[in-house]
């Protein structure tokens, strides 16, 4: 076993503090990562402040992680001492269910164990995320970083980038579709940049005037100010789909009545229940789709990280301290971070 330091909440009122624990001896199918770089996902809120269910304490968060290989198991043959990999929201799954089998192990029959606040399958600890100097990770779960991303800002794509990309590739976007937008946070402008490499006419909605600037500067064709009545009127009958990225309640019907028939809603932001509630006839009488999607499989997960290399797509995001942690928390509830923050972890270990 190997010390690991970490910042990690104990409890949902308590703000996240130095914390030390013993990661696993290394198996013969597992990779060690000395970790350079994590994201901070708005995930890592909810689960250190128990918005989902009561958490499992302590909660070491982090789930979009870059790092250097420093340990192999003897099984080992995707990776050697060096390499340069990453991390995401899963790392395990049962592998012997339909879904595992056809690598969509985010849907596993059994439950895909969490970076953090899982179980491990084979001692049954709880899993401690990349807020941390090291982690290790079974191979199967572990992610080659193609050599010309930036390490700095390559850290988000583990899951705002997998998490957007994932449902554009499954409902096959195409040049000439029509693609929404809804809300320009962290996976939003994600979201933008997928599509528009993907050739779709891209349209941001916003609920604010002020973010119109900003929206196009991401990338988008066009902007919708969705508390517009006007606007949101003229859009009516015009989209294929609508990639919705917000996190919290909020008003379907108006969104779907801009889909064309066989139009597709898709969240990716919303796990609680739709308030208020969807009328049906938004979706019968012009045979529309509401579905829903959550990240990707390791195998899609690696296509989306070389697809970002070759189209050289990146997460805007501003670089912080880990002890700038519980501040960072603070302005994600405000809104303010363009779009992520992501830790360097060499604050952690200079500490």
């Amino acid at each position: 076993m190997s010390q690991a330091k970490a910042y990690a909440a104990t409890s949902a009122t308590t703000p996240l503090a130095p914390f030390t624990f013993e990661r696993r001896t290394l198996r013969e199918d597992d990779v060690n990562i000395d970790i350079l770089y994590c994201g901070v996902c708005h995930s890592d809120i909810h689960t250190v402040e128990s918005d989902w269910g009561p958490s499992e304490y302590p909660v070491v968060p982090g789930h979009e992680i870059i790092g250097k290989v420093t340990a192999v198991g003897n099984k080992v043959s995707q990776y050697k001492i060096g390499d340069i990999v990453g991390v995401g929201c899963m790392v395990d799954s049962c592998q012997h269910c339909a879904h595992c089998a056809a690598d969509l192990e985010q849907y596993c029959d059994n439950g895909a164990v969490g970076t953090y606040g899982g179980h491990d399958l084979i001692d049954s600890t709880l899993t401690y995320g990349g807020y941390s100097d090291h982690i290790v990770v079974r191979e199967k779960f572990v992610l080659s970083i193609p050599e010309t991303l930036e390490l700095s800002k390559a850290a988000p794509l583990l899951c705002a980038g997998i998490t957007t990309y994932s449902p554009l590739r499954h409902n096959g976007i195409k040049a000439g579709d029509k693609v929404g937008v809804l809300g320009m946070g962290g996976l939003g402008h994600m979201g933008v940049k997928f599509a528009k490499a993907f050739g779709a006419e891209v349209t941001i909605f916003t609920r604010s005037e002020s973010k119109i600037a900003e929206a196009k500067r991401q990338g988008a064709d066009h902007v919708i100010v969705s508390t517009d009545e006007a606007q949101m009127k003229a859009a009516a009958m015009t989209f294929d789909y609508l990639l919705d990225t917000i996190p919290v309640q909020h008003d379907l019907n108006p969104y779907l009545s801009v889909l064309k028939v066989d139009g597709t809603h898709i969240l990716v932001g919303l796990i609680e229940p739709v308030e208020p509630p969807v009328h049906a006839g938004n979706l019968v009488m012009k045979r529309r789709i509401l579905t829903g999607s959550l990240i990707g499989g390791i195998a899609e997960t690696q296509e989306m990280l070389n697809f970002c290399a070759e189209h050289n797509i990146e997460c805007d995001a501003e670089m912080i301290n880990i002890q700038d942690i519980n501040e960072a928390y603070q302005r994600m509830k405000k809104g303010d971070v363009k779009y992520r923050f992501i830790i360097d972890m060499k604050s952690l270990k200079d500490a």
